[in-house]
């Protein structure tokens, strides 16, 4: 079975992670830390690539890089450049994995949680959502 495993973050926590703390985010990223998180997940990352469950992970840009595009009342498209103050996260990263099991990814999310960031740093859950299959890319 494949899961979409994510994790979450906000435009003040990229801010925090380049050295820039702020009432949303106050703990301030070393150089160090920095380091270490990135190694943390490249770790994991290998071990899933080692394990065969990796289908796919990326890292995503800060939410300022964001783009909506929606339609008005009259079907016009409405295009809007981020950050969106009005939403609290935000997609920052994701894999897709391949496990024999819920119980699996659940092991793989609770090991996510572990990855070192300075202390006072927000956490925020992992969320896993199935893919059921034949879920193609199809519109």
């Amino acid at each position: 079975m494949k899961y979409l495993v994510m994790v979450q973050g906000t435009q003040a926590d990229y801010e925090a992670m380049s050295g820039k703390p702020s009432a949303n985010s106050p703990a301030a990223w070393s150089e160090k830390d920095v380091q270490a998180m990135f190694a943390f997940m490249g770790a994991l990352n290998d071990d899933l690539a080692e394990s065969g469950e990796m289908v796919d992970a990326q890292g995503l840009a800060e939410p300022a890089q964001t783009r909506l595009v929606g339609v008005d009342g009259g079907g016009r498209p409405v295009i809007t450049d981020g950050p969106y103050g009005e939403t609290k996260e935000l997609l920052a990263g994701y894999w897709v994995l391949d496990c024999e099991s819920l119980d699996r990814v659940t092991e793989i999310a609770k090991r996510i949680n572990e990855c070192p960031q300075p202390e006072g740093a927000p956490t925020y859950p992992v969320v896993i959502r199935p893919i059921p299959d034949g879920a193609g890319g199809e519109c």
